[in-house]
Protein backbone atom coordinates (compact mmCIF):
# COMPACT_ATOMS: atom_id res chain seq x y z
CA UNK A 1 0.00 0.00 0.00
CA UNK A 2 0.96 3.64 -0.06
CA UNK A 3 1.12 5.35 2.98
CA UNK A 4 1.06 8.43 4.34
CA UNK A 5 2.58 9.34 7.79
CA UNK A 6 2.05 12.18 9.63
CA UNK A 7 4.81 12.96 12.84
CA UNK A 8 6.98 10.25 11.53
CA UNK A 9 9.65 11.70 13.17
CA UNK A 10 8.53 11.70 16.55
CA UNK A 11 9.10 8.06 18.71
CA UNK A 12 5.63 6.42 17.30
CA UNK A 13 5.72 8.09 14.14
CA UNK A 14 9.36 6.36 13.33
CA UNK A 15 8.28 2.91 14.31
CA UNK A 16 5.54 3.16 12.23
CA UNK A 17 7.64 4.50 9.00
CA UNK A 18 10.22 1.37 9.93
CA UNK A 19 7.82 -1.54 9.69
CA UNK A 20 5.65 -0.45 7.35
CA UNK A 21 8.63 -0.24 5.33
CA UNK A 22 9.54 -4.25 6.47
CA UNK A 23 6.27 -4.93 5.93
CA UNK A 24 6.96 -4.30 2.07
CA UNK A 25 4.54 -1.17 2.07
CA UNK A 26 5.93 2.56 0.18
CA UNK A 27 5.99 4.99 2.79
CA UNK A 28 5.66 8.86 2.12
CA UNK A 29 6.90 10.56 6.00
CA UNK A 30 5.62 14.32 6.08
CA UNK A 31 7.90 15.77 8.02
CA UNK A 32 9.01 19.43 8.56
CA UNK A 33 12.46 17.83 9.01
CA UNK A 34 13.53 14.99 6.96
CA UNK A 35 17.11 15.28 7.43
CA UNK A 36 16.51 13.93 10.86
CA UNK A 37 15.95 10.15 9.14
CA UNK A 38 18.93 8.10 8.49
CA UNK A 39 16.25 5.53 7.28
CA UNK A 40 17.58 4.15 3.59
CA UNK A 41 14.80 2.57 1.82
CA UNK A 42 13.91 2.71 -1.91
CA UNK A 43 9.89 2.81 -1.18
CA UNK A 44 10.62 5.50 1.53
CA UNK A 45 10.29 9.37 0.39
CA UNK A 46 10.42 11.95 2.56
CA UNK A 47 8.14 15.57 2.41
CA UNK A 48 9.20 18.19 3.55
CA UNK A 49 6.08 20.33 5.05
CA UNK A 50 4.30 21.93 8.03
CA UNK A 51 1.35 20.33 9.07
CA UNK A 52 -0.68 23.59 9.47
CA UNK A 53 0.00 24.72 6.13
CA UNK A 54 -3.25 23.08 4.14
CA UNK A 55 -2.35 23.30 0.53
CA UNK A 56 1.29 21.63 1.26
CA UNK A 57 -1.04 18.44 3.35
CA UNK A 58 -2.99 18.40 -0.26
CA UNK A 59 -0.01 17.71 -2.06
CA UNK A 60 1.53 14.77 -0.04
CA UNK A 61 -2.30 13.33 -0.24
CA UNK A 62 -1.85 12.50 -3.80
CA UNK A 63 -1.49 8.81 -4.44
CA UNK A 64 -2.02 7.38 -0.96
CA UNK A 65 -4.31 4.85 -0.02
CA UNK A 66 -3.87 5.25 3.71
CA UNK A 67 -2.87 7.91 6.45
CA UNK A 68 -1.13 6.83 9.76
CA UNK A 69 -1.03 9.68 11.93
CA UNK A 70 0.64 10.04 15.55
CA UNK A 71 -1.32 12.95 17.14
CA UNK A 72 0.10 15.17 19.75
CA UNK A 73 0.54 18.79 21.07
CA UNK A 74 3.41 19.56 18.52
CA UNK A 75 5.25 22.96 17.64
CA UNK A 76 3.39 25.77 18.64
CA UNK A 77 1.79 23.97 21.29
CA UNK A 78 -2.07 23.24 21.09
CA UNK A 79 -2.57 25.30 17.11
CA UNK A 80 -1.81 21.57 16.41
CA UNK A 81 -5.19 20.67 16.37
CA UNK A 82 -5.76 22.65 13.29
CA UNK A 83 -3.02 20.71 11.87
CA UNK A 84 -5.16 17.91 12.53
CA UNK A 85 -8.36 19.32 10.87
CA UNK A 86 -6.16 19.75 7.41
CA UNK A 87 -4.89 16.24 7.58
CA UNK A 88 -9.28 15.34 8.22
CA UNK A 89 -10.30 17.49 5.22
CA UNK A 90 -7.38 16.65 2.51
CA UNK A 91 -8.14 13.12 3.06
CA UNK A 92 -11.89 13.59 2.40
CA UNK A 93 -10.97 16.02 -0.35
CA UNK A 94 -8.38 13.17 -2.15
CA UNK A 95 -11.09 10.55 -1.13
CA UNK A 96 -8.72 8.97 0.86
CA UNK A 97 -10.98 7.30 3.91
CA UNK A 98 -8.72 5.10 5.98
CA UNK A 99 -7.03 6.73 8.75
CA UNK A 100 -5.82 5.47 11.63
CA UNK A 101 -4.14 7.19 14.66
CA UNK A 102 -1.91 6.96 17.90
CA UNK A 103 -3.34 9.91 20.42
CA UNK A 104 -1.41 10.19 23.91
CA UNK A 105 -4.60 11.91 25.41
CA UNK A 106 -4.25 10.31 28.83
CA UNK A 107 -1.13 8.64 28.72
CA UNK A 108 1.24 8.89 31.30
CA UNK A 109 5.29 9.33 30.73
CA UNK A 110 7.38 5.98 30.15
CA UNK A 111 7.61 5.24 34.38
CA UNK A 112 4.34 4.86 35.48
CA UNK A 113 0.71 7.15 35.17
CA UNK A 114 1.43 8.38 38.51
CA UNK A 115 3.86 10.30 37.81
CA UNK A 116 2.31 11.65 34.89
CA UNK A 117 -0.75 12.63 37.29
CA UNK A 118 1.70 14.22 40.08
CA UNK A 119 3.10 16.57 37.13
CA UNK A 120 -0.58 17.00 36.20
CA UNK A 121 -1.04 19.16 39.37
CA UNK A 122 2.18 20.44 39.49
CA UNK A 123 2.26 22.18 36.21
CA UNK A 124 -1.86 22.22 34.95
CA UNK A 125 -1.30 25.51 33.31
CA UNK A 126 1.01 24.44 31.05
CA UNK A 127 -0.30 20.82 30.86
CA UNK A 128 -3.98 21.36 30.53
CA UNK A 129 -4.06 22.76 27.19
CA UNK A 130 -2.25 20.56 25.28
CA UNK A 131 -5.08 18.08 26.69
CA UNK A 132 -7.84 20.20 25.81
CA UNK A 133 -5.63 20.17 22.05
CA UNK A 134 -5.88 16.64 22.57
CA UNK A 135 -9.59 16.05 22.60
CA UNK A 136 -9.83 18.77 19.78
CA UNK A 137 -8.03 16.18 17.48
CA UNK A 138 -9.89 13.53 18.53
CA UNK A 139 -13.08 15.24 17.92
CA UNK A 140 -12.21 16.20 14.23
CA UNK A 141 -11.47 12.86 13.50
CA UNK A 142 -14.38 11.37 14.73
CA UNK A 143 -16.77 13.91 12.93
CA UNK A 144 -15.41 13.30 9.94
CA UNK A 145 -16.96 10.46 7.17
CA UNK A 146 -13.29 8.94 7.50
CA UNK A 147 -13.54 5.68 8.26
CA UNK A 148 -10.92 5.96 11.42
CA UNK A 149 -9.38 4.17 14.00
CA UNK A 150 -8.18 6.04 17.15
CA UNK A 151 -5.66 3.95 19.39
CA UNK A 152 -5.03 5.56 22.74
CA UNK A 153 -2.56 3.41 25.01
CA UNK A 154 -2.76 4.05 28.75
CA UNK A 155 0.76 4.09 28.90
CA UNK A 156 4.46 3.64 27.47
CA UNK A 157 7.39 1.43 28.24
CA UNK A 158 10.84 2.03 26.83
CA UNK A 159 11.60 -2.50 27.63
CA UNK A 160 10.50 -3.94 24.10
CA UNK A 161 7.17 -6.22 24.24
CA UNK A 162 6.74 -7.81 21.32
CA UNK A 163 2.99 -8.73 20.65
CA UNK A 164 2.64 -7.50 23.35
CA UNK A 165 -0.79 -6.19 22.07
CA UNK A 166 -2.25 -9.69 21.50
CA UNK A 167 -2.93 -10.05 25.38
CA UNK A 168 -5.83 -7.98 24.72
CA UNK A 169 -5.35 -4.61 22.52
CA UNK A 170 -7.01 -2.98 22.20
CA UNK A 171 -9.90 -3.74 24.79
CA UNK A 172 -12.16 -1.83 26.94
CA UNK A 173 -10.14 1.45 28.11
CA UNK A 174 -9.61 0.21 31.76
CA UNK A 175 -5.82 -0.39 31.08
CA UNK A 176 -5.20 2.59 33.32
CA UNK A 177 -1.37 1.01 34.17
CA UNK A 178 -0.83 -1.04 31.52
CA UNK A 179 2.30 0.02 30.00
CA UNK A 180 3.40 -1.21 26.31
CA UNK A 181 5.70 -0.17 23.69
CA UNK A 182 5.73 2.00 21.19
CA UNK A 183 6.63 -0.51 18.59
CA UNK A 184 4.25 -2.40 19.65
CA UNK A 185 1.33 0.39 19.23
CA UNK A 186 2.94 0.95 15.32
CA UNK A 187 2.78 -2.62 15.11
CA UNK A 188 -1.50 -2.54 15.72
CA UNK A 189 -1.66 0.62 13.59
CA UNK A 190 -0.72 -1.47 10.60
CA UNK A 191 -2.39 -4.62 11.19
CA UNK A 192 -5.67 -2.15 10.94
CA UNK A 193 -4.64 -1.29 7.45
CA UNK A 194 -6.46 -4.85 7.07
CA UNK A 195 -8.77 -5.61 10.27
CA UNK A 196 -12.13 -3.44 9.72
CA UNK A 197 -12.84 -4.64 13.74
CA UNK A 198 -12.14 -1.47 15.33
CA UNK A 199 -13.20 1.07 12.79
CA UNK A 200 -14.66 4.19 13.93
CA UNK A 201 -14.15 2.99 17.65
CA UNK A 202 -11.52 4.29 20.22
CA UNK A 203 -9.24 1.36 21.44
CA UNK A 204 -7.70 1.26 24.94
CA UNK A 205 -5.37 -0.97 26.76
CA UNK A 206 -5.96 -4.07 29.12
CA UNK A 207 -4.93 -7.32 29.57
Amino acid sequence: MQLLVFGATGSVGRHVVEQALAQGHTVTAFARNPQKFDIQNPHLKLFQGDVMDFPTVVRAMQGQDAVLCSLGAGRNGVIRSEGTRHIVQAMENASISRLICQTTLGVGDSRSNLDFFWKYIMFGLLLRPAYADHVTQETYVKQSNLDWTIVRPAAFTDKPQTEAYLHGFPADQQGLTLTISRADVADFMLQQLQDPTYLHQTPGLSY
